[in-house]
């Protein structure tokens, strides 16, 4: 399963940011930027005035959100200032993975020369045969339910988690200390939103626990659908024709194979280039594509999308 671990180097160049553009151009992100921080701070602050099954769902959609709107700033939007785009996303509300290590894993992962890869995509979700051969029963079964739709929402955020941390310690007490610092950074970081929200706000902390779940296990919805194994590079990714309310979630990151073929584009710019040429995008995808979340969810709500055992 993806682990962002697995990562060659913390300094590998980014072709995927755009360039001749200017920041002021940007102005969608933002708007985008401040309206989530802002919306952030608003519902924390009036959590206890709002009923919860209000409260929780916005903030695990703004906690997803997040998650998006760093990977927007990994691409160069909205400045090509590398340092001014990582403190753009100061506090990190996600909580468990340090900036640097995603953007140099996600960097990667848009470098391979093979999607999918277990040793050669470190957003992969498959295991390579000789591991899965290996694997006790209730594991392979573990992993086949994370290949439901309603699994990987469930299970997907444990198990992805937890691999993570223990990666990431084996990294540590292997004497590789390349992330020490961002690791210092991220504590720091759920320390001041901590404060925040227990100490200012009064958020009772189970409900913020089962918002940042919440959260979570949607961000597991995109990247559930989003890859796949196939022959060619473009099979391997998905177009899903998201409606409104999602598109905006993922920030167009739906429409997977457009930005895997132009990674460099803004969020704003995909649904345009896509529809300039939607039956050639289908095309190439060899079929994988939806007709929206909920296509994807009748498809492989309960049955497996695959198995995760790679091949050879």
């Amino acid at each position: 399963m993806a682990t962002l671990a697995g990562i060659r180097s913390n300094t590998l160049p980014d072709p995927t940011v755009p360039r001749g553009r200017t920041a002021l151009a940007e102005w969608p992100t933002w708007f985008l930027w401040a309206a989530h921080y802002g919306g952030f701070a608003a519902a924390t602050y009036y959590w206890s005035s709002l009923p919860v099954w209000i409260v929780i769902p916005l903030v695990a959609y703004l906690i997803c959100f997040h998650a998006h709107l760093t990977h927007e700033l990994i691409h160069g939007h909205p400045t090509r200032s590398r340092m001014f785009n990582r403190l753009m996303v100061l506090p990190n509300l996600t909580g468990w993975v340090p900036y640097e290590i995603y953007r140099d894993s996600h960097i990667e992962h848009h470098q391979t020369g093979h999607l999918t890869h277990p040793l050669e995509d470190p957003e992969s979700y498959y295991i390579r045969a000789t591991v899965w051969d290996r694997m006790p029963a209730p594991a392979r079964w573990l992993l086949i339910a994370n290949n439901t739709l309603i699994g990987r929402m469930i299970i997907g955020p444990v198990l992805m988690i937890s691999q993570f941390f223990v990666f990431e310690t084996r990294r540590l007490l292997g004497g590789d200390f390349r992330y020490f610092g961002a690791w210092a950074g991220l504590i720091a970081s759920n320390l001041v939103v901590g404060y925040w929200l227990f100490a200012i706000c009064g958020v009772p902390v189970v409900e913020f626990c089962l918002a940042l779940y919440a959260g979570t296990s949607l961000m597991t919805v995109r990247s559930f659908i989003e890859h796949r194994l196939a022959d060619g590079q473009d099979e391997r990714c998905a177009i899903v024709e998201a409606g409104p309310l999602m598109q905006l979630l993922f920030l167009n990151n739906c429409f997977h194979l457009v930005h895997h073929d132009r990674p460099s584009l803004a969020w704003y710019e995909i649904p345009k280039v896509y529809a300039a040429d939607r039956d050639t995008w289908r095309a190439r995808t060899g079929g994988h594509w939806f007709r929206g979340y909920w296509d994807v969810f009748r498809r492989t709500a309960l049955v497996p999308k695959d198995c995760p055992r790679f091949p050879g």
